[in-house]
C-alpha cells in the first residue's frame, strides 16, 4: 500500500512539474511576443540655432550657435502603429534654408513624410496613432498630414494650443494640428498599447501638456526619448531650462521625475535635438527592436 502512495505522489509530482514548465514556456513566450516592437528613426529637418542663449535662464550659452537634428519616429507595435512627433513644416522641402523673423533659428527639411514612409513599405493610413512631445513648429510639420490618425494628446497641452490666445497669437503652431480632429485627450501618462512596451510619459513644463516616450525594445531594452525636455547634454547636466519654457519650477520636478524614472528602469536616454544621439539612431529602414 505504502508502495503505491508513493507512486501515486511521484507521478502527481512529474505532472505537477510538466506542467509548471508548460506555463513557464508560455509565459516566456507571451513575454517575446508583448516586446515585439520596432522603432524606425527619420529626420524632419535640420534647426541651425543662431542664438543658443534662449536656452538657458543664465548666460550658459552666451555667444554660441548649435546645429539640432529634428527627428521623428515610428513605433511599430503588433496591436498599430505610433508616430512620434512631426518634424518641420512639409512646406520647407525643396525650398532654400528659412531664418524666423526672429534670426534665432535657420531651418530646412529634405523629405516629405509620405515618401519617407515608404522606405518602410507604409503610408499614412497605417499610422493608427500620432502623439506630439509638444505643439512647437519643429515637432508638428506635418501633423495635419495624419488627419485620419487618433491624436495622443495631453488635455493641457490641447486646450493650450486650441485656446484663443494659441489661434491669434501663435497661428502657425495652431494651424499645424487643426486637422487632427480625432482626439484622445490625456491627463498624465498612458501606456498606448496595454502592455508596458510603448508608454507616454507626463513631463509639462517646456509646454503645459509636454510628454516623452518609454519604449521597452525586445533586444535592445528600455529606452527614453526626451522631447524637448533637454535639448543639449549640458541642458540635461546641468538642468538647463530655455527662456521661453511655460513653467520653469514645472520643468525642473519634470527633469526630476524624468531622472527617477529612467533610473527605476535602466533606460537609455535619447535627446532629440542632440545631433550625436540621432546619429547614434539606426534611421529608417533600420530600426531598432
Amino acid at each position: 500500500m505504502k508502495k503505491y502512495l508513493l507512486f501515486i505522489l511521484v507521478v502527481a509530482l512529474a505532472f505537477s512539474c510538466k506542467n509548471a514548465k508548460k506555463e513557464n514556456t508560455e509565459a516566456v513566450a507571451k513575454e517575446v511576443k508583448k516586446t515585439e516592437v520596432k522603432l524606425y528613426t527619420f529626420s524632419g529637418g535640420t534647426v541651425f540655432v543662431n542664438n543658443l542663449e534662449v536656452f538657458a535662464q543664465d548666460t550658459a550659452y552666451k555667444g554660441q550657435t548649435k546645429e539640432f537634428s529634428d527627428a521623428f519616429y515610428v513605433i511599430q507595435h503588433p496591436k498599430g502603429n505610433l508616430m512620434w512627433d512631426a518634424g518641420l513644416p512639409e512646406m520647407l522641402v525643396g525650398q532654400p534654408d528659412f531664418t524666423d523673423p526672429s534670426g534665432v533659428f535657420t531651418v530646412s527639411r529634405n523629405d516629405s513624410l509620405v515618401n519617407q514612409l515608404k522606405s518602410i513599405d507604409m503610408t499614412v493610413d497605417d499610422i493608427d496613432f500620432i502623439a506630439l512631445s509638444h505643439t512647437h513648429f519643429d515637432h508638428s510639420g506635418h501633423a495635419n498630414v495624419l488627419k485620419n490618425s487618433k491624436w495622443l494628446v495631453q488635455e493641457s497641452e490641447y486646450d493650450f494650443i486650441t485656446s484663443d490666445e494659441s489661434q491669434k497669437n501663435n497661428a502657425d503652431n495652431y494651424n499645424a494640428i487643426k486637422e487632427l480632429t480625432k482626439v484622445q485627450k490625456l491627463n498624465g501618462d498612458h501606456d498606448v498599447f496595454g502592455d508596458g512596451t510603448v508608454v507616454i510619459k507626463s513631463m509639462p513644463g517646456h509646454t503645459p501638456g509636454h510628454q516623452v516616450l518609454f519604449l521597452d525594445l525586445a533586444k535592445n531594452g528600455p529606452i527614453l526619448l526626451s522631447g524637448d525636455l533637454y535639448h543639449l547634454y549640458e541642458s540635461r547636466e546641468h538642468k538647463r531650462v530655455p527662456v521661453f519654457n511655460s513653467d520653469v519650477d514645472q520643468t525642473l520636478k519634470s527633469m526630476d521625475a524624468f531622472e527617477t524614472f529612467a533610473k527605476e528602469q535602466g533606460a537609455k536616454v535619447y535627446l532629440q535635438h542632440q545631433k550625436e544621439d540621432f546619429e547614434k539612431m539606426p534611421v529608417a529602414p533600420k530600426y531598432l527592436n
